[in-house]
């Protein structure tokens, strides 16, 4: 018998986290490497970590995603997204300690498109004289 999986998608900014989750020992495995390797930095692993850590759960879950689109820190908060809607999968209970804790919420800041006639989103051209 095959142990079963909670799948669900995160995402911030440009980035996009299709996680599945099951009950196991605490592993996590993000785009075929460990989760140490993939997210060197200790604060993106707190990041990932912080709604199993709100929910008392940390080290009984695999994980396994992948992880696309955006930079190290826009990936981590969709894993962590991702991580938060599989949860409430495995048990809708749940939903009021993470929606708390604002895991639940989908950030949606995108950088500004650049517009014509200026030199970014909103800086004009510079004023000469001559």
């Amino acid at each position: 018998m095959a142990a079963q999986f909670f799948t669900a998608t995160g995402r911030k900014k440009t980035s996009t986290a299709r996680v599945r989750l099951r009950p196991g020992k605490g592993e996590i495995i993000i785009n075929e490497r460990k989760f140490e390797e993939y997210f060197g930095r200790p604060v993106l692993r707190l990041i990932v970590n912080q709604s199993l850590e709100e929910i008392e759960m940390i080290g009984k879950f695999d994980i396994y995603a992948n992880c696309s689109g955006g930079g190290h820190a826009g990936q981590a908060g969709a894993l962590r997204h991702g991580i938060s809607r599989a949860l409430l999968k495995f048990n809708p209970e749940l939903r009021a300690a993470l929606k708390a804790g604002g895991f639940l919420t989908r950030d949606s800041r995108q950088k500004e498109r650049k517009k014509y006639g200026k030199r970014g989103a909103r800086r004009g051209t510079q004023f000469s004289k001559r």
